[in-house]
């Protein structure tokens, strides 16, 4: 039988292992390959791209003759059947050396790398709006350098009256690597890409901005030092901040979305832009009657007021002293009400009145106040029921408030969530009203008695937008996890959820009609949803949706755990109790009391120095007492020691990290002075395994690092040669008392352990029968 074949490592994965493995300076953020595969440029956390020498080794030519493998056949019994191991060589076939460093002009760590199609241009960006490229010089432009160079050397050499027989020049990373150029960008730069364009030496360069926009620019490669032409930057309609806001026209044809600077329009049906209109940070928005108009409530507590045809704004009122976080229009159309950060609920009534600035024969439309509700604190949501009778109020203590609409009395109070209620709506029949909060939940509410119907956990992260759909208990709410769910207030079941945002959604909005839903999100992108005519079976969706929970943990490598089908240990169950958090922190107090004994000693010990006589040792601290100890190292192990095993990993899992690296030097301490090896070994191993990244790239612990490898390798081994001795002398001296007595130790329990297994043999034996 042919052992298991296991193809060979790419050249790629061997760089990867070199990156992880060779590289010592810090996080690697992005690299690029150059020059037939010869030269690996690096991108790190400081101010350098670091160039590195690729060689092969000769066990790569063997591997792709396919002799890198050695095979041997061992013989399997009488049958005459064999068996193949594969024994393959644990030897590197790169090997990387570092070449020199490029200084860039950015500041902050590498954000992305990129290489032009012919692999001669090299590009980079930070945290900074600065794309720098950089030349791979041809051979024939080195060997000019190289000339150059020398013939100034030789030059100099006879002015200064050397012998030019000692003049050498040496190739540096600088005649082989240059400066192209640095390319300043409108914005800070998410990614580019780079193309050739024909034989002119122009390098295009497309740049995706944070603003949600791309600037294209040309750049000529044969100048020494080039500069960005034909520099331009496609203006789509998109916005350029997010998108807090959305709301549909009456008649289901416009879509309103409003973020920190713009107001725009879109035809639903084209998805063109039809309007945008400078405003304020938008937080809330809807169409007055007829849809000619649009109101919006901003952050510094301003509703203006836009003309859509002429795409100007009207007016500006300055409603509120807070931040207007919600408008709801009244069922009767005659006015809206406004809820704000100044714990005021304020009524508009819709006026037209003349001014001679907007038309001279045609009026305008205003808002006049009428009303004013006081509460006790911040509004963040009102919602008139659709009969008009009642008022919801979403309050920042968590609760809502039902009042009624024409006389403004209090009427229910809805508590229950923990923290406070971001959105809420009310069905069309005005029996339901669903509450959607930052506690991840969604309550629905009986506005008859006020009681909660149901309350369900409905996303990962606060819920942003909640929004029933018309003449139905259908509801859709959004979150900051990313998703737009459908759910059944009936049934209290979850319908269908919506994916394809990369990013928080902050708002939805559900048609008249109820066909269309669209959302929009901090990737600042706005998705238009459209029922569609397919029925929808329930448990075929979740079936549909646990085969890809299952297929999504495969491909991770977290396979499910089956009882009987898993031959490895689950791992620490994660989770913080009262003890493991006190475990914790009586071990933080007895590093503090390890360094403020430490630094007494270490000050007697100079005073002694100073005085040049021997001072009386400072008193021993309570605590040092109380534990049976007269050091500060050893009472540190002596509070480690008294943890339960059972708790020791997730009290060192609270620990914050500084603490960790004042524990892993005493614990560098103990292992060397042979101190409860095994306690201090499980403690090492678990503190490398959590914190592997931040010891890693901390260069004043490597030196404790490496300190505490060959101290507990010898350390271990030494244990283990002790356990060896004792175990051999107990077996001597158990052989010499058998000889002695004639007598076996645990003779009586082997024989009744015979016993028991004749008996159950005889009784399958007559089971059978």
């Amino acid at each position: 039988m042919l052992g298991s074949y296991k193809p060979k490592r790419s050249r790629f994965e061997d760089v990867v292992l070199l990156l992880k493995n060779v590289l010592l300076v810090g996080t690697v953020w992005d690299f690029v390959i150059i020059k037939d595969e010869t030269y690996l440029v690096t991108g790190s956390g400081d101010m350098e791209l670091r160039v590195w020498n690729i060689s092969y080794n000769q066990q790569d030519s063997k591997m792709e003759e396919g002799t890198a493998t050695k095979r041997r056949r061992l013989d399997s019994g009488s049958d005459g059947s064999g068996e193949e191991e594969e024994e393959e060589e644990d030897e590197n076939l790169l090997s990387c050396t570092l070449h020199g460093s490029l200084k860039r002009r950015g500041r902050g760590r590498v954000t992305g790398m990129n290489l032009d199609p012919t692999g001669h241009i090299i590009g980079c960006f930070g945290s900074d709006s600065n794309l720098e490229l950089f030349r791979l010089e041809a051979a024939e432009d080195v060997e000019k350098r190289i000339r150059k160079k020398r013939r100034k050397a030789l030059k100099r050499a006879r002015e200064a009256g050397d012998e030019e027989t000692g003049v050498s020049v040496i190739q540096t990373l600088e005649d082989e690597i240059t400066r192209l150029a640095t390319i300043k960008m409108s914005a800070k730069i998410h990614s580019f890409d780079m193309c050739c364009h024909g034989d002119d030496n122009v390098v295009k360069v497309l740049a995706l901005l944070a603003n949600n926009s791309l600037q294209m620019c040309d750049v000529n490669t044969q100048l020494t030092k080039s500069e960005a032409s034909n520099v331009c930057q496609l203006s789509l309609p998109g916005h350029r901040t997010d998108v807090r806001t959305l709301t549909f026209s009456s008649d289901n044809t416009a879509i309103l979305s409003a973020s920190g600077d713009t107001v725009k329009v879109w035809n639903r049906s084209s998805l063109n832009c039809i309007r945008t209109m400078t405003c304020d940070y938008a937080l809330t928005s809807l169409f007055a009657p007829g849809d000619r108009h649009v109101i919006i409530g901003t952050k510094s507590g301003k509703l203006q007021v836009f003309d859509v045809a002429a795409g100007t704004l009207l007016e500006t009122i300055d409603a509120h002293q807070g931040a207007v976080w919600s408008v709801s229009l009244s069922p009767d159309k005659r006015g809206i009400v406004s809820g704000s950060a100044d714990h005021d609920v304020k009524f508009w009534d819709f006026e037209l009145v003349t001014d001679e600035e907007y038309s001279a024969t045609r009026k305008r439309l205003t808002l006049v106040h009428t009303r004013t509700l006081k509460m006790a604190e911040d509004v963040l949501c009102v919602k008139f029921s659709p009969d008009h009778k009642l008022l919801a109020v979403a309050l920042l203590d968590s609760t809502v408030k039902v009042f009624y609409a024409d006389t403004l009395k209090f009427f229910l109070s809805l508590y229950g969530h923990k923290l406070p209620v971001l959105s809420l709506d009310i069905s069309t029949d005005g029996t339901l009203l669903a509450s959607g909060s930052g506690d991840r939940n969604v309550k629905l509410w009986g506005l008859d008695f006020g009681d909660c119907h149901k309350s369900i956990f409905a996303h990962d992260d606060s819920i942003m937008c909640v929004q029933f759909v018309p003449k139905t208990h259908m509801f859709f709410t959004c979150g900051r996890d990313g998703k737009v769910k459908q759910w059944d207030a009936d049934n209290y079941e979850r319908v269908l959820t919506l994916e394809g945002h990369k990013a928080e959604v902050w708002s939805l909005a559900v048609s008249p009609s109820g066909n269309f839903v669209v959302s929009s999100s901090h990737d600042k992108s706005l998705r238009l949803w459209e029922k569609t005519e397919e029925p929808l079976v329930l448990d075929d969706e979740k079936e549909m949706e646990r085969e890809k929970q299952y297929e999504d943990a495969i491909a991770d490598g977290d396979q499910p755990v089956i009882a009987g089908e898993t031959d490895k240990e689950t791992g620490i169950a994660g989770k913080k109790t009262v003890e493991t958090v006190r475990a914790a922190e009586r071990i933080m107090e007895a590093i503090e009391l390890y360094k403020e004994e430490s630094a007494k000693l270490a000050q007697h010990q100079a005073d002694c120095r100073a005085s040049g006589k021997q001072l009386p040792p400072p008193p021993i601290h309570p605590m040092l007492q109380a534990h049976g100890v007269t050091s500060p190292t050893k009472y540190v192990l002596e509070v480690i020691r008294r943890v339960k095993s059972s708790e020791l990993e997730e009290a060192l899992l609270v620990l914050p990290f500084p603490y960790v690296t004042d524990l892993l030097r005493l614990l560098h301490v103990f292992i060397d002075s042979g101190w409860e090896v095994e306690l201090v070994c499980r403690c090492i191993l678990f503190l490398l395994r959590i914190h592997q990244g931040q010891i890693t790239s901390n260069q004043v612990l490597l030196s404790v690092i490496d300190q505490l490898r060959s101290s507990t390798k010898r350390s271990v081994n030494d244990l283990r040669d002790t356990v060896g001795f004792n175990i051999a002398a107990l077996n001597f001296v158990k052989q010499q008392l058998e000889d002695k007595e004639q007598v076996t130790f645990f003779a009586d329990a082997t024989q009744r352990f015979k016993e028991k297994k004749r008996k159950a043999k005889k009784r399958a034996l007559l089971t059978l029968k």
